[in-house]
């Protein structure tokens, strides 16, 4: 055994030498190959030595070949991202644009885009032309997309007046960063729309960037091209705009919301005439040539005389990029749409909010106001989103988040109606109650004792909703208040989103008595649930669409789903009872309209913040608003006050002329009384304008021609069969508000 472990041993070590050897002598062959090799290659590099001048310039070449090659590197990253935003259907799609039109047909406002690109460069006038390049870039048709002469000038002159005083983009530039970037101020973006000019240049010739620069560029109010900016400012084609114009409009490219003539005409006749001097400066003109432009300025059509639904033509263009988002309307981005606008609930609204808010806003501290009008289901006819569209675009109807206070305690006694713990006649009792070491108090800081279910909520008890969201979680077993109080709340929110509550609403104590926050459309939108007979009522801005070619692309009765029931019928006609007794014993009675019957719910904030009054009848629902923007305490301000007040402004002149509709569950208590609603006084009954304007058909046409439309398209056999049918006639209100079927 011994000897059998020394010859292994012995072995294994001779080829451990062995490998040895063989790796050294591997090594020493390979560094003689590499030395031998290393000492050929400078033999033969030896032959080009160069000393002197001729090393000099030949260093020099080196050093500039390593620097290309690197830097042609770093333009090749810096390329990619740019070629990636840059599309090649980018230079031909249409911008999103939309023409609205009323609930009678007749035109009410555009949004997004007008343009026209059908005209050909050479039909534009010359003057136009050179007025455009003499303030956009002189040397258009001398670069190769990048002018570096007059980026450095430009930086020359920012440098001396030590700030941005003169642009270095090119046209070229300009254009791809309209087609394909936005207006962040960034070095990647600069670099990515260098990169993209290049491209343009490439793809195509001067004349057609030129067009396309002056199709595309936005020139203010709405418009895009200098075609539709001479049709909107100055009523005219661009083929027949004179110099002083063509100088207006090619001063708008700088920056058309600054420089817009219907906004600020000094600015905008200011500008024009830098225009002309840079057309002199460039020697595209004489200045005897422009002198006359000078002396006789542009003058645009007076757009500020429009009366045009702004808030809601701004939450209604929204509205169809939605759809056009879910691929509802096609590929067309041209469009036409039929709107419920009802242009006289809509001047009746904002004169409402106007007057309430002059006579009374100083002594409340409210300097706020918004309010929605629709139909209970869901169709929108009116958005108040502020005082004034001019001073503010911030659309309070649908964007500002406010505490609803009491009105949405509805929502809560909903969902406890729901349950099955409650009828409008259960015996409730106001009594202190708590979770944790909250308490709610009540407007009276007192207790009321026990009362009906349906006066509690005429009296907005604050202790009831705070006990029904622990009854309600009581219900499934838990015994613990508090935890119980919580499962009620989460109930109550599953049935608010159900309602169409779309905002978050905070799981709070507080909850049950209005502490999350709303938005006024989408509690117009809750409680048209209730005048509808329990459905949801999704808030919507187009009866129809047509594209670009006139077809008809969408139809709301036919492409969107049948709403769904969201509360029973008795639920919905035992909470239409109780909330009809508001505005008649409740704290609603300066709601109350005069020959309809009307349902409601006030709502008041802590600090007085906010104060809300939200309504509805068998055939409108209306949700009103007052506050301030920055949450601001007002002076004891009251859902039933200005909020009430104005509702009922607006309601009884919506309600005059109509054949009204029972709401569900409440029966109507006077059959005369409520057939027509009375007229409003004389000082306001004739306030809103009775229709289109001017050269447009009479509103009382479009409503019988729709009517004929609809009755033949509305009959359903279904429901006719084995019974006969009868036929209406339509007829207009006097004060042209709305026409009915009697």
């Amino acid at each position: 055994m011994e000897f059998r472990k020394a010859g292994w041993t012995t072995r294994l070590k001779r080829f451990a030498l062995a490998a040895d050897a063989w790796l050294g002598a591997g090594l020493w062959g390979a560094g003689q190959r590499a030395g031998d090799t290393y000492e050929r290659i400078r033999s033969f590099a030896d032959r080009f030595t160069v000393t002197g001048g001729q090393r000099i310039a030949a260093e020099f070449a080196s050093e500039g070949l390593n620097v290309g090659i690197a830097g042609s590197l770093v333009l090749l990253m810096l390329a990619i991202p740019a070629f990636q935003e840059g599309r090649e259907d980018a230079l031909h799609n249409q911008v999103f644009a939309v023409t609205f039109l009323d609930r009678y047909g007749s035109e009410i406002g555009h949004r997004g885009a007008r343009h026209d690109d059908s005209l050909k460069l050479e039909e534009m006038p010359d003057h136009l032309l050179k007025a455009v390049l003499a303030t956009e870039d002189r040397r258009f048709y001398d670069h190769f997309g990048i002018d570096i002469f007059g980026t450095l000038r430009a930086v020359t002159v920012n440098a001396r007046a030590s700030g941005v005083v003169q642009g270095g983009s090119s046209l070229t530039q300009q254009l791809a960063k309209n087609l394909f970037l936005n207006n962040e101020r960034s070095l990647d973006r600069k670099i990515k729309e260098a990169f993209l000019a290049l491209w343009l240049e490439h793809r195509l010739t001067k004349n057609e960037i030129l067009k396309l620069y002056l199709d595309r560029a936005y020139m203010g109010g709405g418009t895009f091209g200098v075609a539709a900016a001479a049709e909107y400012y100055f009523g005219k084609s661009v083929k027949d705009v004179s110099l002083a114009e063509a100088a207006m409009l090619a001063g708008l490219f700088k920056a058309p919301t600054k420089f817009a003539p219907h906004v600020n005409l000094p600015a905008a006749r200011a500008r024009a005439n830098d225009v002309l001097n840079a057309m002199v400066d460039a020697g595209f003109m004489t200045a005897g040539q422009v002198d006359s432009a000078k002396r006789n300025p542009a003058t645009p059509i007076d757009r500020r005389r429009d009366a045009r639904p702004d808030y809601y033509l701004d939450w209604a263009f929204d509205e169809v990029r939605r759809l056009a988002d879910d691929g509802k309307v096609g590929p067309d981005r041209v469009l036409t749409v039929k709107t419920p606008f009802d242009p006289a609930i809509q001047e009746r609204a904002d004169e409402a909010i106007e007057s309430i808010l002059r006579q009374h806003g100083t002594a409340y501290r409210a300097k706020q106001a918004a309010t929605v009008v629709m139909d209970p289901d869901g169709a929108v006819r009116a958005i108040v989103g502020g005082r004034d569209y001019g001073a503010s675009q911030f659309n309070r109807a649908t964007s500002s988040l406010r505490q609803p206070g009491s009105s949405f305690k509805p929502f809560v006694y909903a969902t406890a109606l729901s349950a099955g713990l409650y009828r409008p006649n259960t015996v409730v009792t106001d009594r202190p109650v708590c979770i944790g070491n909250w308490c709610p108090n009540n407007y009276g800081r007192s207790y009321a004792g026990s009362m009906p279910l349906t006066v509690a909520l005429a009296k907005s008890i604050n202790t009831i909703p705070v006990q029904m969201s622990i009854a309600i979680g009581k219900a499934t077993g838990e015994t613990h208040e508090a935890r119980a109080a919580r499962i009620g709340r989460l109930k109550i929110i599953e049935t608010s989103r159900a309602m169409g509550l779309t905002t978050p609403l905070t799981d709070t104590v507080s909850l049950p008595i209005g502490a999350a926050e709303v938005t006024v459309i989408d509690m117009a939108a809750g409680y048209a649930v209730f005048a509808n007979g329990g459905k949801r009522a999704k808030p919507y801005a187009a009866f129809d669409i047509h594209n670009s070619q006139g077809e008809l692309i969408y139809r709301h009765d036919k492409d969107e789903p049948e709403p769904k029931q969201v509360l029973s019928t008795q639920v919905a006609q035992d909470m239409n009872f109780m909330l009809s007794k508001v505005p008649t014993e409740g704290t609603g009675r300066k709601a109350a309209l005069d020959g309809v019957i009307t349902a409601g719910k006030t709502g008041t904030t802590n600090g007085y913040k906010d104060a809300w009054y939200v309504g509805f009848s068998g055939n409108l629902v209306g949700a009103v608003w007052f506050g301030n923007d920055d949450s601001s305490e007002t002076a004891n301000m009251t859902g039933g006050s200005l909020p009430a007040m104005t509702w009922k402004e607006i309601m009884q002149f919506a309600h005059q002329g109509l054949e009204l509709k029972p709401i569900p569950g409440v029966a109507p208590a006077d059959a005369k009384g409520v057939t027509v609603a009375k007229a409003s006084t004389p000082a306001t009954a004739g306030a809103a304008a009775p229709g289109p304007g001017a050269g447009h058909m009479p509103r009382q046409s479009f409503e019988v021609l729709s009517a004929v439309g609809a009755m033949f398209k509305t009959i359903e056999p279904s429901r006719t069969a084995g019974r006969p049918i009868q036929v209406g006639i339509r007829e207009m209100s006097p004060t042209g508000s709305e026409t009915r079927i009697r």
